[in-house]
């Protein structure tokens, strides 16, 4: 298969945002230890578990009333992203989750210096991926924290959706519900598109975040590896030349290195952003797991002379 060339790619980091708030305030993320719901830049939250063994009330956020004798345990760390700001009265009611995914896009073009109108029309197809950005939407309406108008956020398409809205894309989409695996599919069905000519720009979109949920994983912390990094990246792709490779198992064998830090789905974009921003020539190899999935990309992209943008 044809390997598409990358015109632009845009990665917003929890870990950049603590080293710019560690860097500004002289922070010490170690010991740093805000509740659950402090979207603070560069904040780092410690996810808390609980132990089941004796009752206790514990007080802090209203999600964590129901878990018994809370404690902070500093290994199970969450690097967040702040809720940007964007103006217009139709993000008021909008998610972290939306806005951190239009930040990306934003990002995106500024990495491939362009305009918003380069990618307006039919001819822009939308990969969303995604394994828990609308967990955090989908607890605050079952909370009633939300109301009655924040039910249309509780779907992972209104991420999507909301880009499609304020960018003008108006082309083929789909929505990938995965971890690593999952966003290494989506580049490989872009480039499937733009080589059947079905488009002529594809856009692969993933967003995870995990402040809001940060119990839940503290609950499951044995599946992760910690520091869970909220991360937010828009990878644009259009026609090029090369070769283009994906393969996908599940026979238990380990793909890739375990380096520390969970990105989820959008980990792929953030590798692919170092290694854009490292200059080197040759191929790059993406991999990644997920819930017994293993899977690998093998890539020689035409590198852009614009390096992968950070945030």
């Amino acid at each position: 298969m044809g390997a598409p060339a990358i015109r632009g790619l845009g990665v917003l980091s929890g870990t950049e945002a603590k080293s710019a708030a560690g860097a500004s305030a002289g922070a010490d993320w170690e010991s740093a230890g805000a509740t659950s719901g402090n979207s603070t830049p560069g904040n780092s939250t410690l996810a808390k578990s609980a132990d089941w063994g004796s009752a206790g009330a514990i007080s802090g956020p209203p999600h964590m009333k129901g878990l018994k004798n809370e404690t902070v345990d500093s290994k199970l760390e969450i690097l967040t992203l702040p809720r940007p700001d964007r103006p217009g009265d139709r993000f008021r009611r909008a998610t972290r989750e939306c806005l951190l995914a239009l930040a990306a896009v934003d990002a995106m073009l500024e990495d491939g210096k362009a305009s918003r109108e380069a990618i307006v029309g039919e001819r822009t197809a939308l990969l969303y991926v995604t394994a828990a950005a609308y967990g955090a939407s989908n607890r605050a309406f079952i909370e009633r924290r939300g109301g009655v108008m924040h039910f249309a956020y509780t779907a992972p398409a209104v991420v999507p959706a909301e880009v499609a809205i304020e960018f003008g894309v108006a082309g083929p989409y789909g929505i990938l519900i995965g971890g690593a695996p999952a966003t290494l599919r989506a580049i490989e069905q872009a480039a499937r598109l733009l080589e059947a000519g079905t488009c002529d720009r594809a856009l692969v979109l993933a967003v995870e975040i995990f402040e809001e949920c940060a119990d839940l994983y503290a609950r499951h912390r044995r599946s992760y590896r910690w520091p869970l990094v909220e991360t937010a990246a828009c990878l644009w792709l259009e026609r090029g030349a090369g070769a283009l490779s994906f393969e996908s198992a599940r026979d238990g064998r380990r793909v890739g290195a375990a380096e520390p830090g969970e990105r989820f789905a959008a980990g792929p974009l953030a590798d692919l952003r170092d290694w854009r921003a490292r200059a080197t020539a040759g191929p790059v190899e993406l991999s990644g797991r997920w819930r017994g999935e293993h899977a690998r990309l093998h890539w020689s992209p035409e590198k852009s002379h614009v390096r992968g943008s950070a945030a």
